[in-house]
């Protein structure tokens, strides 16, 4: 049981429709937060494939099932180096076409997750929406909860993830030089409304038109930021979480005068009109 992790954040830039060069800067950063100490490394959407897709076709192309080539070889560094790691990629499942992230560890591939909420930009326009509900995995001594891009725009998703016990809730995403409130925001508000760690991991470099902004950041469950990539430069952050801090949802700020509890003091009754549809 591990009281506290180590979180490594690659901010990288991914070269489109390469999966040999992309995979080999993954491989690269794995070993390179390995030398840190790192127990999680993390790296952005779509980060083995590319994302500016302008057709179905081109996307299944690059598209691996899952489990597939890419996630069998970094398991294998995951055993090596004894951590864990989480990316995205393409996943191709008969003729659908997902945009998905893995989490593998020491003991192969643990979870998968596929994009629920898809916006009208790059692959998303020709991806299957996702079939399957948040979830949080339990590792040794850490529940995590993973989700992708757009998905930080919805707040049910995180709260989802909170509810069901997640410590450390995981954004990996292309947020693109239009996207500058979301990465300035969402990591902190995220964190502070569920009382969670909060890691969004941003790519860098340009692809298909678009500027993708970096600004990763790993928040803490009080919303302050503990790091950030301040630019749009490849880099890696670190920071140290413990898991038993977001599992204190109780805050006493002032004892006896100004505590709080932002999970057990929700009124759900009221919320209902949350989970109707048109």
């Amino acid at each position: 049981m591990r009281h506290r992790w180590k979180v490594a954040a690659v901010q990288m830039n991914v070269h489109f429709a390469d999966k040999v060069r992309n995979l080999q800067r993954l491989r690269q950063a794995i070993r390179e937060a390995a030398q840190e100490h790192a127990h999680l490394v993390i790296f952005p959407e779509c980060s083995l494939t590319g994302y500016v897709f302008e057709e179905k076709a081109a996307a299944l192309e690059v598209a691996e099932p899952i489990p597939g080539p890419s996630t069998v070889e970094l398991s294998l560094l995951c055993r090596e180096n004894g951590l864990y790691v989480i990316y995205g990629l393409l996943e191709r499942d008969q003729d659908h076409l997902y945009n998905s992230c893995v989490l593998l560890g020491p003991e192969g591939l643990l979870a998968s997750y596929r994009k629920i909420h898809l916006p009208f930009i790059g692959v998303d326009r020709f991806a299957t929406a996702g079939d399957r509900p948040f979830a949080v995995q339990e590792l040794p001594g850490l529940r995590l909860g993973m989700h992708i891009c757009y998905d930080g725009s919805f707040p049910e998703s995180a709260r989802v993830m909170a509810l069901l016990g997640a410590d450390l809730i995981v954004l990996v995403t292309n947020w693109p030089h239009t996207a500058a409130c979301s990465a300035q925001c969402i990591p902190m508000c995220r964190a502070m409304e569920n009382h969670v760690y909060f890691a969004a991991v941003n790519r860098v470099g340009e692809e298909g038109g678009f500027r993708f902004l970096g600004w990763s950041r790993i928040a803490a469950p009080t919303g302050e930021t503990l790091a950030i990539a301040e630019h749009d430069q490849e880099t890696i952050l670190y920071a140290e979480i413990e898991p038993r801090l977001a599992r204190q949802k109780h805050r006493i700020l002032v004892p006896g005068k100004h505590e709080i509890n932002r999970i057990a003091d929700r009124r759900p009754h009221f919320y209902t009109l949350i989970t109707q549809t048109n």
